[in-house]
């Protein structure tokens, strides 16, 4: 494989693992704080952090780790038109400050898009990710799909595999395995009534700012994010995973008492975000799995972006992700 892959140079079983690894500091968690304002309470609060916890050190937030080991897999993807969806993200473990990730990426399905005349070619690289830690213990296994463009436009790789192989489904048994023994009776109560069917529009939006700093935090090397003239679109384009963090951001301001991200079952990127982009969320409870003093939530949130001077309303707005999600939160009211 080239040091820059084009999509004809991927192989299925290509494994990457030459990437350099990560400790995170508080440096790290100050600058993710700065720029997405998340007030879920575990990662900023200290004494909190560890009344319920019982450790000592602070809790990185899961979507700074999972930026993190997306930035780790970017190798094979610096030419990126686009990243398309992720499947099955799943935290085995919590990640805390101080801890080291490393990421292997590899090539698990190859795609192309369907040859047009006056459109390039490119395919769909279907990538597995498997993070550890300094121990060698797994914290993260997901899956990701970007779409790569061929060297030669008028390529045809005969490359059709199936993308499903990525599995959007985590089972209830490894969902209730990714809970963490924690004392959730210190979190403070939820002042929304939470039950299937809820659904909350967050009146604070945010506009997007500092997305290629993320990137750089990250070690994200897909060109179309720090490079106008790399991007299909002739303009930056913000990493998906700055639009997943600010969705997250705004789900902390509506639940106070969310411990942690749990799983994202499926995650659609359904139109590009760039800078300036204000986005808001809408947040669809699916469903509740009582667990020992506290819940899991699982939600559908839905993001909208405005790109006018005007303040649309969602349905007049472009929607630009489908997070499938689970959360960990005490025990309510």
């Amino acid at each position: 494989m080239t040091e820059v892959p084009w999509f004809e140079d991927f192989s299925v079983g290509d494994n990457l693992s030459d990437v350099p690894s990560i400790t995170i500091t508080d440096g790290y968690s100050a600058i993710h704080q700065s720029v997405f304002a998340d007030r879920m309470r575990l990662p900023i609060d200290s004494p909190l952090c560890k009344h319920v916890t019982g450790s000592d050190r602070m809790l990185v937030n899961p979507s700074l780790a999972a930026n993190i080991a997306i930035g780790q897999s970017t190798i094979p993807t610096q030419r990126v038109l686009g990243n398309l969806f992720y499947r099955g993200l799943r935290f085995h473990r919590p990640v805390f400050v101080g801890d080291t990730l490393t990421t292997t990426t590899k090539v698990v399905a190859l795609r192309q898009n369907t040859i047009k005349p006056g459109r390039a070619a490119s395919g769909m690289v279907g990538l597995e990710m498997h993070v550890v830690n300094q121990d060698g213990q797994t914290v993260l296994l997901f899956w990701r799909c970007p779409m790569v463009p061929c060297q030669d436009e008028n390529a045809d790789t005969g490359h059709s595999d199936d993308l499903s192989i990525m599995p959007d489904e985590i089972s209830e048994a490894d969902l209730l395995a990714s809970v963490p023994d924690w004392d959730l009776s210190h979190l403070p109560g939820n002042a929304v009534t939470m039950k299937p069917g809820t659904v909350i529009d967050v009146e604070a939006r945010d506009t997007v700012t500092s997305a290629p700093e993320v990137v750089r935090l990250t070690l994200n090397m897909a060109m179309t994010h720090t490079d106008a003239g790399r991007s299909v679109y002739k303009k930056r384009l913000v990493y998906g995973g700055h639009t997943i963090s600010m969705a997250a951001s705004q789900l902390a301001r509506v639940m106070p008492d969310l411990a942690t991200i749990l799983c994202w079952y499926k995650c659609d990127h359904v139109a590009p975000v760039f800078e300036q982009d204000i986005l808001g969320s809408r947040i669809n409870v699916q469903d509740i799995i009582e667990v020992k003093n506290g819940r899991i939530l699982k939600l559908l949130v839905e993001v909208f972006a405005e790109r006018g001077s005007e303040a649309p309303k969602h349905e007049d707005q472009v929607k630009v992700l489908d997070w499938h999600l689970a959360v960990l939160t005490g025990a309510g009211q």
